[in-house]
């Protein structure tokens, strides 16, 4: 699939949405994050904005990474209307050729599946090498198929968080994992409707 048509996949997506005026972070975020001193974090696919946000209201300087304009616009402009303004910048990358320029003590990808190719362990391990000394890459996936998820493949199969770390290939000297775990939840999807779901959890430290 071309850049094109995932990106107009995902505008459609947001625009055929309401604009979220209150988004909430992802369930492990504060879970994770919470004590982590704050400074430079990116959100890789920032989507309505829950997790910018939070980490913005906490003193992080976020920069916010959707492949969807509309979902970039609109954070930009909740973000200004709330005075974090100065510390939410939103930009629109295709992951697959583009990547936020820097150095960040943070990388969050939360949820980061799609329907269109995409070599993701290319992506994390770019995020990797974007880390500063004592950064830290935080990657949450789905464990299982909650009853309203739009993949409901039986023959899905969801890598292990470890599985996921050893596909990024990074030279241990460098780079730890802190965490590969599975934990369980109850989750609420549309409608109220709950379920029991299994995230997969890494946390990889660059050490030097």
């Amino acid at each position: 699939m071309s850049t094109t048509d995932a990106s107009t996949f995902w505008d459609g997506v947001y625009s055929g949405r309401p604009t979220a005026t209150d988004p909430q972070p992802n369930y492990l975020l504060p879970k994770t994050v919470t004590g982590l001193p704050p400074g430079d974090v990116v959100d890789l696919g920032c989507g309505n904005g829950g997790d910018a946000l939070w980490l913005a209201h906490r003193g992080w300087h976020v920069t916010a990474v959707d492949i969807s304009a509309v979902a970039v616009e609109r954070l930009t402009g909740i973000a200004r209307a709330r005075g974090l303004g100065d510390r939410v910048v939103a930009e629109r990358h295709d992951l697959r050729d583009s990547f936020p320029k820097g150095r960040f003590d943070l990388i969050c990808a939360h949820y980061l599946h799609t329907p269109f190719d995409l070599d993701k362990a290319a992506v994390l391990r770019r995020a990797a090498h974007a880390l500063r000394s004592g950064g830290r890459l935080l990657v949450v996936d789905h464990g299982s198929t909650a009853p309203w998820s739009w993949n409901q493949d039986p023959d899905v199969r969801y890598p292990t968080p470890r599985e996921v770390a050893t596909g990024l290939d990074l030279d241990p000297a460098t780079w730890t994992v802190e965490r590969a775990g599975a934990p369980r939840r109850i989750a609420t999807g549309p409608g109220g409707r709950t379920a029991e779901v299994t995230d997969h959890v890494l946390v990889i430290r660059r050490t030097t």
